[in-house]
C-alpha cells in the first residue's frame, strides 16, 4: 500500500476505522516518516481542541437554561416556593446522606484503581547520549502521544537495549506496558527504576507499580507497596493513606 498523501488514512487512523492490516501499513510508515508524524499529532490536538469548544458551547447553554430557570421559580407564588425550598432541603439531605455512605464504605481494589489512576505527565529525555538513542526516544513519544502504545514501548526498549541506564525510558516502557494493560511486564519496568532508587522517577514507580498490583489481583503485594508509600515523603503519600483506609 503506498501513496504520498495520508490524509485519508491519517483521519481513519485516529478515527479507529482501520483494520489490522491498515494499521500495521500505517505503524511502519509512522515509524519512517517524521512529517507524518507531526501530521497525527497535529490533527490529534485539533480534534482535542474542537472537543474542549464542543464543551464549552454546551457548558454555557446548561447555564443559560439554568439561569432561565432560576428566573421562572422566582416569579412564581411564595407558598409555591416554599414547597420548592422543602423539597430541595429534603433532596439535599438524601444526597447528603448518600455521600456519607459512599465516604464511609469500603472500596473495591477495581473501584481504588479508577478513583486514583491518573494518565502519566510525560516528561522531555533529561539527558543526551547519542543520535540513535536521541532519535529512537523521541520516535517513542511521538507514537506514545497518539496513544499507539506498543510501538512506543518498543521504541522505548530500543533506546534501553543501547543504553541499559537510561532510566527515563525503563520508566516509560513500563508506562506504554500499562496503558497497553500489559501489567506483568509494566511491573517488570516499574521495578528495576525502584530498584534503581537515585533517580527523579522513584516516586512514580512505586506508585505505578502498586497500581500494576491493583490490576493483576495481587491484593497483599499491593497493600505492602501502599504502606511503603503511606510512610515516606512521596507526592503520593496522602493518597496512599486513603486507599490503605477504604480498600477491601
Amino acid at each position: 500500500m503506498k501513496t504520498g498523501d495520508y490524509s485519508y488514512f491519517s483521519e481513519r487512523y485516529l478515527a479507529g476505522e482501520m483494520n489490522e492490516a491498515e494499521k500495521e501499513w500505517f505503524r511502519n510508515e509512522l515509524g519512517k516518516n517524521e512529517k507524518l508524524r507531526e501530521e497525527i499529532t497535529l490533527r490529534q490536538n485539533i480534534n482535542s481542541a474542537l472537543r474542549n469548544h464542543e464543551v464549552l458551547q454546551f457548558r454555557s447553554k446548561l447555564s443559560a437554561i439554568s439561569k432561565k430557570k432560576a428566573e421562572e421559580e422566582a416569579a412564581k407564588k411564595p407558598k409555591k416556593n416554599r414547597s420548592i425550598t422543602r423539597a430541595a432541603i429534603f433532596t439535599g439531605l438524601i444526597l447528603c446522606g448518600s455521600l456519607t455512605l459512599l465516604n464511609t464504605r469500603n472500596l473495591t481494589t477495581e473501584e481504588v484503581f479508577e478513583r486514583y489512576y491518573k494518565s502519566y505527565d510525560v516528561t522531555t529525555p533529561l539527558r543526551s547520549v547519542n543520535d540513535a538513542v536521541n532519535s529512537d526516544y523521541s520516535i517513542a513519544l511521538e507514537y506514545f502521544n497518539i496513544r499507539d502504545y506498543r510501538n512506543a514501548a518498543y521504541y522505548f526498549s530500543k533506546v534501553i537495549s543501547n543504553d541499559p541506564r537510561y532510566i527515563e525510558s525503563v520508566m516509560m516502557t513500563g508506562i506504554s506496558r500499562f496503558e497497553e494493560e500489559n501489567y506483568p511486564e509494566a511491573s517488570a519496568s516499574f521495578t528495576k527504576v525502584v530498584n534503581d532508587k537515585e533517580n527523579l522517577f522513584f516516586e512514580d514507580a512505586q506508585w505505578y507499580l502498586a497500581l500494576c498490583y491493583i490490576k493483576t489481583g495481587e491484593k497483599d503485594k499491593a497493600m505492602k507497596a501502599f504502606s511503603v508509600i503511606r510512610e515516606s515523603e512521596s507526592i503520593y503519600s496522602r493518597n496512599a493513606r486513603k486507599i490503605l483506609r477504604k480498600i477491601d
